[in-house]
């Protein structure tokens, strides 16, 4: 999935640890052959393949993280589209581009962005992208279903307590050891080695999406490495986003789509869910956060 898996687990010895991870680690790999759009053979390029053409009948796994995601671009108003897939690398941030892309660079791009146009067949379990050069990608809430998974069949397996972080996507469940909660840091993204402060996170899941390393300026202006999907246009005014939800997949879905919405409207969203939590450190370092958030002193 393009990024680090780190696995933590409290066991009784080093072996049964070590097991414990080998099987978060096969799922990891498991969930990745089935949602990659890079790898030839997962059901997720097949349906890319297809597209315009005919539907493809796909696992009910696959089809429900669809539908799940389909309902979450309809929450966010379409900031969340996984149809962003087909968008042209209009923008780059490997330091290689020199100026803005032309306005009908980007319109083009995303001219085959529209998760209304994901066809969804429960009874043949298919799934067809109705336009011809369409994709689907899950790059905006992969790694935190993958952490999900991951956490799902470790505490099947009797794991009382443990973290999986893919790459920010943290999910969490019972305690340390000496029996305090996991702790997570909120980072100053003006200051990397400093952060805000802690907050305890037990039985959650926490994401944090961040422009602070991938990012372009023009004119004065920071263009953030996430595309809003409905315009073609890279949001601003946003370093950093965390979430904190149930799951790693609501979470990571929802720190994206907060990043696009921007300050206003992301909190508002957020606020309106339940059991959801945010916390948005704008571009000049200020924090906005939503009212249950109690972040404690480092």
């Amino acid at each position: 999935m393009g990024c680090n898996f780190e696995v933590t687990v409290v066991a009784n010895s080093q072996s049964q640890a070590n097991d414990y991870i080998a099987l978060a680690e096969a799922e990891m790999v498991r969930i990745e052959r089935l949602i990659s759009s890079w790898k030839v053979d997962s059901e997720t390029s097949i349906i890319n393949r297809n597209a315009g053409i005919q539907p493809v009948r796909v696992s009910s796994e696959l089809l429900q993280l669809i539908e799940r995601s389909i309902a979450i671009s309809k929450l966010t108003d379409g900031a969340f589209d996984i149809t962003y897939a087909s968008m042209d690398q209009v923008w780059k941030f490997d330091g290689s581009m020199l100026k803005k892309p032309t306005e009908t660079a980007i319109q083009k791009s995303v001219e085959l962005i529209d998760f209304r146009n994901i066809e969804i067949n429960r009874d043949s379990s298919t799934v067809f992208l109705k336009k011809k050069g369409m994709k689907i990608g899950f790059g905006g809430i992969g790694k935190g279903y993958a952490a999900d998974k991951a956490k799902q069949l470790l505490e099947a397996k009797g794991v009382v307590a443990g973290i999986i972080n893919a790459s920010g996507d943290m999910n969490a469940w019972g305690k340390q050891p000496d029996g305090k909660d996991w702790q997570v840091a909120i980072t100053n993204p003006l200051e990397k080695t400093k952060a805000f402060g802690l907050l305890p996170i037990t039985n959650q899941a926490v994401v944090t999406s961040g422009n602070y390393e991938k990012y372009i300026v023009f004119d004065g202006v920071l263009y953030s490495h996430i595309i809003d999907p409905r315009t073609g246009y890279p949001a601003t005014g946003i370093l950093s986003v965390t979430i904190f939800a149930a799951k790693a997949e609501l979470a990571d879905a929802l720190a994206t789509s907060v990043f696009v919405m921007g300050i206003e409207t992301g909190l508002n969203r957020i606020g309106q869910i339940p059991g959801v939590e945010c916390i948005i450190v704008d571009e000049k370092g200020m924090l906005h956060q939503t009212k249950n958030i109690k972040i404690q002193s480092k």
